[in-house]
């Protein structure tokens, strides 16, 4: 691990015209060019999910549709009779799950915005350790070739759904997805957590050790708290995810019964006896509903970000925002048995984690009230960024209600299973956080790339996208209460669902149309990348440390002294300031607003704060 006098002092860049091409954009071990390689592949698997979702969406709208066509890209998975094989429909669903919730918005999300941002934030030249951090990318990008190569073997990728629960997922004869295809997804899988525990310990070092001068932690950005305690939720969790998956190889494998009892093949009783398919519920979800806000977190401290800058005042209740989010954290790892209401859990034991689940709902709703109120009265800037981040907002809010139903036991096992969960957690999982990765991009892409987007396209791929995502799940919900069962290959046949069929058509062609403004999204960042317009120093007039780098800042961020800290992150607006905004590493002495009384005890801090040493991190 590098030592902070090398990290911070002049050494980093002396070597710096050494790198050749590999050394510079491939085995990197600088935190920026890093978070571009999560967020390439991100946007990589993103496509292919998409996809996915858009092939099982046309067998669903339009069941008697001839599919002939997607033979060149899907082979035998297309019947004699031109229609989608339904084990591959099942594959499809697994798949989709597995890499929008893993690939998409836990690497490309986390990994892109807490390896870019937490450096340039707290004002350190890379992360803890540069070496751990490339390895934690290339363990996904491994990770990523086994999962794709999975899609391309005879017996097809692995197809229990996304959670992979037995006895389907530990029986390699059950269905021909279950066999080399779920090796190869729990193969990938494992490479997929050791990454995201390399990469979260590396955050959680860099956020406690290499703070420069004057952070502490009541001066971090929200953006940084969120990333912080993600990182520590992931590493309390994913191991347990690879207990579970090693204990299903083992059932798979070596012929153990953690899984398996009393199982019946073709009529052919099987050996094992004593094991519990629940016991496997039970270490998935307590990884599952973590997962829930590593994928949320960030996206919100991004949305708090932006929605500051953007409304140009301060963030409303940021000791509440810190406090709700570690509220979230502790509380995530005490609500999983709410997923498991139908599974013959106790009644009482279901009431507790009932009570525990409607509990999370509160620093969920005090994070929504400190965005209404930072937005109320504001001086708001509609940027992309800013519209995503309202998104989000909106999503959280509508999603989240939802949630309350299913959070009730009694509740719950009426719409278990149905579209309605479909529904919620796509708005509230799913699509909030994909609207705060999108806001983070639009946001934080002049600082990755040195360039501008196209703002009229953001625009137009908001609004498509923002209406697109209610139209398609939206009407979920009704089906839903109507009992509509999700991962069904066909409707048609049950006249109780059939009366559905030209809503599932409409939510079809919602998709479709949703994914096609994604194109628009995909054309101006990559165009934006090469041809854009040159980006200012700092073009949203923000305070974090981030924009007092160079427009496009080498292997060490700043090229001589790293800023000292003297303010927290949210001074905008402020009353006798010259400009509404000012940084944090301004001193309250050389702003005009220093003759109120009030500043006098920030004056005095910030002489005790120019009294440390210069490597002196906190």
């Amino acid at each position: 691990m590098a030592s902070t006098a090398t990290l911070h002092g002049a050494d980093v860049h002396e070597h710096e015209h050494k790198d050749n091409f590999i050394t510079k954009y491939v085995f990197t071990t600088d935190h920026k060019t890093i978070a571009k390689q999560f967020l390439i592949t991100g946007i990589f698997w993103a496509i292919i999910g998409g996809l996915m979702s858009l092939i099982f969406r046309l067998q669903l709208g339009f069941p008697d549709m001839q599919l002939d066509w997607l033979r060149p890209f899907l082979g035998k998975w297309i019947t004699d009779a031109g229609k989608l094989d339904p084990e591959f429909y099942l594959a499809l669903v697994t798949m989709h799950g597995t890499i929008m919730v893993f690939f998409v918005l836990t690497a490309g999300l986390s990994g892109t915005f807490a390896n870019f941002l937490i450096p340039l934030q707290i004002g350190a030249r890379d992360m803890a350790s540069g070496f751990m951090n490339m390895l934690s990318y290339w363990f996904f990008f491994v990770s990523s070739v086994i999962m794709f190569v999975s899609l391309f073997i005879e017996t097809g990728p692995a197809s229990g759904g996304w959670v992979v629960y037995p006895p389907l997922s530990a029986l390699p004869q059950a269905v021909s997805g279950s066999g080399l295809g779920m090796t190869l997804w729990l193969v990938s899988m494992t490479f997929f957590i050791a990454s995201t525990l390399l990469g979260g310990i590396n955050y959680i070092a860099t956020v406690i050790n290499l703070r420069t001068r004057g952070m502490s932690f009541s001066k971090l950005p929200l953006t940084i708290w969120a990333l912080f305690l993600t990182a520590v939720i992931g590493l309390l969790s994913f191991p347990v995810l690879f207990a579970a998956a090693l204990l299903l190889v083992f059932d798979r494998s070596f012929g153990t019964s953690f899984y398996l009892s009393e199982i019946y093949i073709a009529g052919e009783a099987l050996p094992n006896i004593g094991g519990s398919p629940v016991l496997y519920q039970h270490l998935f979800w307590f990884l599952g509903h973590p997962e829930v806000y590593i994928v949320l977190l960030p996206a919100l401290g991004i949305t708090s970000e932006i929605i500051a800058t953007q409304s140009r005042k301060p963030i409303f209740g940021y000791k509440a925002m810190i406090i709700s989010m570690l509220g979230i954290a502790v509380l995530s790892f005490v609500v999983w048995a709410h997923h498991m209401f139908v599974s013959g859990l106790n009644p009482f034991l279901g009431s507790v984690f009932m009570l525990l689940t409607l509990v999370i709902a509160v620093p969920s709703a005090v994070k929504v009230f400190n965005y209404l109120t930072t937005l109320w009265k504001g001086n708001i800037i509609f940027t992309p960024a800013m519209l995503f981040s309202i998104g989000l907002v909106s999503f959280f809010i509508s999603g989240g209600l939802t949630g309350i139903f299913l959070g009730n036991a009694a509740i719950d096992i009426q719409l278990h299973d149905t579209y309605f969960v479909v529904a919620h957690f796509h708005l509230v999982m799913g699509s909030a956080s994909f609207f705060g990765l999108m806001a983070g991009v639009y946001h934080w892409f002049p600082k990755m790339f040195g360039r501008m987007m196209d703002e009229k396209l953001g625009y137009i791929h908001f609004w498509l996208t923002f209406v697109g995502v209610y139209l398609v799940f939206f009407p979920m919900h009704y089906i839903g209460i109507a009992g509509f069962p999700r991962r069904y290959y066909s409707f048609t046949s049950f006249d109780a669902f059939n009366i559905f069929a030209d809503l599932n058509t409409f939510v079809s062609i919602a998709a479709i149309a949703t994914f096609g403004a994604q194109l628009i999204f995909l054309f101006n960042f990559f165009y934006s990348m090469y041809r854009g317009r040159l980006a200012p120093a700092n073009p949203w007039n923000s305070n974090t440390l981030e924009w007092t780098t160079p427009r496009n800042p080498g292997h060490g961020n700043w090229e001589g002294e790293i800023p000292t800290v003297y303010r927290w992150p949210y001074d905008y607006s402020k009353p006798g300031a010259r400009e509404d905004f000012i940084p944090q590493h301004i001193p309250y002495s050389a702003t005009p607003e220093s003759n109120l009384p009030h500043e006098n005890e920030k004056i005095e801090e910030e002489k005790e704060i120019e009294k440390l040493p210069v490597d002196d991190q906190h």
